[in-house]
């Protein structure tokens, strides 16, 4: 077939035009590829601000430098798949704010964790967190290493060695202990030395977190608390029957340092010798403070009771005398409680209370099927034998 010069010439034309397109295409390709590619995040490298790894802490400074890589690794992802995304200010607050805050969460650990068993590394936190970015694609910076070698053991103690409590002695200060009260003496020793022991695993695990007043606060301030409940549950229990022991409870209850690991105090003894065993007569337990006992007036000068109502008298006088013995089993367990008035606010006046009403049920009862006899009222007032 042969075709005129006219479409040859068309020919010719159309074939350069497809050239010039697929050259142009390739030109556009390639400067894409240059000016289009995601840029990277850039940050400052962290593990060699660290200085000496004590080995108790290698492990988790381990597993946190490769969370470091993990984080850069999730936004270097994120950038490539948000592209074109947002306005300016996308990156900065989607990408790189957040792994700031990753960062300083992460660097801080590590810092934690050295403090535990040596001196707490002083890093400068935000600069190591903040990253920048290698634009178009730039190169990687270097991944954190996540081996670090650890220090040696002598290297480890002195000046970051985890701090212990001193605790003054309790034991000693009680004076004699009743037999009564010996098994809960007992108990609140022992409960002492738990108390320390407990402050002293705080005092290591915390080690390097908080504040100046961090120990202060947390630790020796709720210890003191703890202590001077247990001490005045012992001077209760001591006074309920013999004399309360006169205690500096805010001294015996206050705790120190000793530094650097300084040797704990001999613990409390957690066995009391008790009183002579002459009971509450005896005089460790009794004297002073031996428990009163309630003296009510007998009620006398009743009219013959009629038949009708002499059961429900005897119930009555019955209860008169129950309420004496109940009163009396109040003044022993509560010996040493409560100010000057106690007794008369919680025992002798609720006893007269109850006496009252008891005469007045003892008064209508009689007044039912006799003269209703009056003035009964005057047998309720109670006093004390001391």
């Amino acid at each position: 077939m042969h075709l005129s010069r006219s479409s040859a010439r068309r020919w010719q034309i159309a074939g350069v035009a497809a050239v010039a397109v697929a050259l142009t295409g390739v030109g556009l390709g390639v400067a894409s590829a240059d000016e289009n590619s995601a840029p990277t995040v850039n940050c400052p490298a962290v593990a060699g601000e660290l200085g000496a790894v004590p080995a108790r802490a290698q492990a988790e400074i381990e597993r946190n430098l490769a969370l470091l890589n993990t984080q850069i690794a999730e936004a270097n992802k994120r950038l490539v798949t948000s592209k074109g995304e947002g306005g300016p200010n996308f990156i900065q607050n989607a990408i790189l704010g957040p792994l700031k805050d990753k960062r300083v969460a992460t660097i801080n650990r590590m810092a934690t964790a050295i403090g535990r068993s040596a001196a707490k590394p002083n890093l400068n936190v935000d600069a190591l967190a903040a990253c920048g970015l290698n634009q178009n694609g730039g190169g990687v910076a270097a991944p954190e290493p996540t081996k670090v070698q650890a220090a040696p053991a002598d290297s480890q103690a002195g000046g970051g060695a985890a701090p212990t409590v001193s605790c003054p002695a309790v034991a000693g200060a009680l004076g004699t202990v009743p037999a009564q009260a010996r098994a809960e003496i007992e108990r609140n020793l022992a409960l002492l030395n738990t108390q320390i022991a407990e402050a002293n695993k705080r005092l290591v695990t915390s080690q390097g977190e908080g504040g100046p007043n961090f120990i202060q606060n947390a630790i020796l301030g709720p210890l003191k608390d703890k202590r001077v409940a247990a001490i005045n549950r012992m001077a209760t229990a001591i006074g309920r029957t013999a004399a309360k022991p006169n205690l500096n409870v805010d001294a015996l209850a206050t705790c120190g340092l000793n530094q650097n690991g300084g040797g704990a105090a001999a613990p409390e003894p957690t066995a009391v010798p008790a009183a002579p065993g002459n009971g509450a007569g005896g005089n460790a337990a009794g004297g002073n403070g031996a428990a009163p006992t309630v003296n009510c007036p007998q009620v006398s000068g009743l009219p013959s009771i009629p038949v009708q109502a002499r059961d429900e008298v005897a119930r009555n006088l019955e209860l008169l005398n129950t309420q004496i013995a109940e009163a009396n089993n109040r003044l022993a367990s509560t010996i040493g409680q409560g100010g000057p008035n106690f007794i008369q606010n919680a025992i002798l006046g609720p006893l007269a209370d109850k006496r009252t009403a008891t005469l007045n049920r003892i008064e209508t009862a009689i007044g039912r099927n006799a003269a209703k006899p009056e003035g009964l009222e005057r047998f309720a007032p109670c006093s004390l034998n001391n």
